[in-house]
């Protein structure tokens, strides 16, 4: 099975023979087989040169980089080898057409809404009073079906998600001060772990639409622009409250990650290396760990499920089934 491959602390990455080798500041050498690598978090300063992109190009390998706050800064992305003209072509009609458009967009919404409301569900049936969210959540999942306009849409997305980040000092089982989501910076620990958590997801929903001929710049929610895949925030929507949020809330009740993880003299801005790493440790056992799929009857990993929705997504697009976003079930 392949993994991804976080880098930490290395100096200098070369290929030796079919193998990658990561040479540390300390010296120390390590090797690992290209074959076993899915895609490259780079997470620290890294010496590279083009024939080490040629050769994970070759593998289809993408890599991603973080800064030292441990902020998504791009993608390395390969060349594509899975094209299709006619699925591009598929792709931008059911984005230039405004009836084609919203079916797909509302169909993200009402998933990363029932995802949501799930979320709030397992934590009130666990002695976490949100029934009042649940309620209000509820009240505008039922508008979504009939909304026509992307900016509405995304104005009632904005307003259930308004309404659940404020739950979540009652999920939360430690003192927390979170209001509100803020980005551009993040003026808090809560909104740098969101931040840091989102980004491995988009960087993950990039990796697996790369294995599918999907264009990836794209999208049908969120307004395609230059210099990201928004194709990877659209998906986003469904996956950050199934995979990021459970994440989040379970490293934080188990005081996995605290205000001791990040720098207090930068405004909790900078995550510590150790946290980032005992971040990425959870992330990578959520992703690989199993459910048994409804409609498969067989068990799934929960990245699988990303590649699964592009598939489902490509179907849409050449009219061989109707678009159903993920939704959790339990």
């Amino acid at each position: 099975m392949k993994k991804s491959l976080y880098i930490y602390n290395c100096g200098d990455l070369k290929r030796k023979d079919n193998t990658l080798r990561f040479t540390t500041y300390d010296d120390e050498k390590r090797d690992v087989p290209i074959e076993r690598i899915s895609d490259i978090y780079v997470m620290s300063e890294l010496s590279f040169n083009t024939k080490f992109i040629n050769f994970i190009s070759q593998y289809g390998i993408p890599m991603h980089f973080f800064n030292y706050y441990h902020f998504y800064t791009g993608s390395y992305y390969p060349r594509e080898s899975l094209l299709s003209g006619e699925l591009l072509v598929k792709q931008v009609e059911h984005y230039i057409d405004k009836e084609k458009r919203i079916v797909i967009a509302r169909k993200f919404i009402e998933a990363a809404a029932e995802n949501i409301y799930r979320n709030l569900r397992y934590y009130n049936s666990r002695g976490k009073d949100v029934t009042e969210h649940m309620r209000y959540i509820e009240g505008l999942k039922k508008k979504i079906p009939n909304v026509q306009e992307i900016d509405q849409l995304m104005g009632i997305e904005g307003n259930i998600r308004k309404k659940y980040y404020e739950a979540w000092s009652v999920i939360i089982n430690q003192e927390i001060e979170f209001e509100k989501r803020v980005m551009h910076p993040p003026d808090n620990m809560i909104n740098s772990l969101i931040s840091f958590v989102n980004s491995l997801i988009y960087s993950k929903i990039l990796t697996e639409i790369y294995h599918t001929q999907l264009n990836p710049t794209i999208s049908y929610l969120h307004e395609p622009g230059s210099r990201r895949y928004s194709l990877c925030l659209d998906l986003s929507e469904i996956f950050k409250p199934l995979i990021g949020d459970r994440l989040i809330f379970s490293l934080l009740n188990k005081n996995q990650i605290t205000e001791n993880s990040f720098t207090r003299e930068l405004n909790f801005l900078h995550l510590k290396k150790e946290a980032s790493q005992l971040i990425v440790n959870e992330l990578e056992k959520k992703l690989q760990a199993t459910i048994m799929h409804k409609d498969l009857h067989r068990k799934v990993s929960y990245q699988y499920l990303i590649r699964l929705e592009a598939y489902k997504l490509i179907k849409h697009l050449i009219g061989e089934k109707e678009y159903e976003g993920f939704k959790m079930w339990w």
